[in-house]
């Protein structure tokens, strides 16, 4: 009986988002402008590489070139979450203005099928974007530059793929979160816009004034001593840092997808040009090891969806459903 309710709602939920308007151009839009970002940077690299041996790994740096703008995986960073955001924040306060919740709970289901059904529903419509958007760009990728991925490069892109579902999973966990704890629409929107502005600008700037305060650089002649000052202010940032969602799916996709990256976060900034000539003597790291660098990020993912979704779960359950 959980089985059968969990799947009807579940049915009756992506019925919902497939003809839902303002996720179709959102999806649309995100569609869109990743696919403007990889023709731009694969028209780059097909201009840099005329006449020029191929190094490894060139088919990755689709993702991870700035080109003009942003990368691909910057701009999911950032705009992923709006698609958690717009497929949650309205899932369970939207049941309740329409007065179709208790007609649910009425029903021969188990009350948690509703909120586990709507999550699921939700990880199905990321994974369907996310899967199509990866393989467009993968196809203008072989188009534009003439590089088939290999075996490597497509193990990368697929733990990649998993680090952005839950990554933004875990924003479609707060959006639902947002929509059992406020019943009006717009006060769940405006909860988890505000959420994900704070968590995505905020943090960066609290980790900046903390590191300050904390850890002061140190304007001194001792070429030691200053190095030690930065490092410790650099630190401070990076562990108020670690409080952001962004930060984990930033340093994550960054080392899985660049093979020469030692560590998630290096001093040393590289264009792709600079990447290009030192893959030619540098040895790339194993998938093997990436994956153990990757592994504390993805984990953590998984650690804040699950708890985000644990919080969800236990207040709609102690909520009372009324029928008026």
């Amino acid at each position: 009986m959980t089985l059968y309710g969990i799947l009807t709602i579940y049915r009756k939920e992506m019925e919902d988002h497939f003809s839902s308007i303002r996720f179709l151009l959102i999806a649309a839009l995100i569609v869109m402008v990743g696919v403007i970002i990889a023709s731009m940077v694969g028209m780059s690299m097909q201009d840099e590489l005329k006449g020029v041996a191929k190094p490894n790994f060139v088919f990755l740096l689709l993702f991870t070139s700035t080109g003009k703008l942003f990368s691909f995986t910057q701009f999911i960073g950032f705009l992923g979450p709006l698609i958690g955001i717009i497929l949650g924040f309205d899932a369970v306060n939207r049941e309740r203005t329409g007065r179709t919740l208790s007609k649910l709970v009425s029903q021969p289901i188990y009350r948690d099928a509703i909120i586990n059904a709507k999550f699921l529903a939700g990880v199905t419509m990321i994974t369907i974007v996310m899967v199509s958007l990866i393989l467009i760009i993968s196809g203008l990728g072989i188009r534009l530059i003439g590089v088939v991925p290999g075996a490597d490069e497509v193990w990368r892109l697929l733990i990649y793929l998993v680090l952005s579902i839950l990554y933004i999973s875990f924003w479609l966990g707060a959006a639902i979160l947002f929509s059992v704890v406020f019943r009006s629409t717009a006060t769940s929107a405006l909860a988890s816009l505000a959420a994900w502005i704070f968590l995505s600008f905020f943090i960066g700037l609290g980790g900046s004034f903390l590191a300050d305060a904390v850890a002061p650089m140190q304007q001194t002649a001792d070429v030691a001593r200053a190095t030690e000052a930065f490092i410790n202010n650099d630190r401070v940032q990076r562990l108020v840092s670690f409080l952001a969602p962004a930060t984990l799916y930033g340093d994550a996709t960054s080392t899985i997808l660049d093979p020469l990256r030692k560590t998630p976060r290096s001093f040393i900034l590289m264009g792709p040009l600079e990447r290009l000539s030192l893959s030619r003597f540098q040895n790339p790291l194993p998938l093997g090891q990436s994956i153990v660098i990757v592994a504390p990020f993805m984990i953590s993912l998984i650690a804040i969806t699950f708890i985000c979704f644990g919080i969800c779960y236990l207040v709609f359950m102690r909520q009372e459903i009324r029928s008026t």
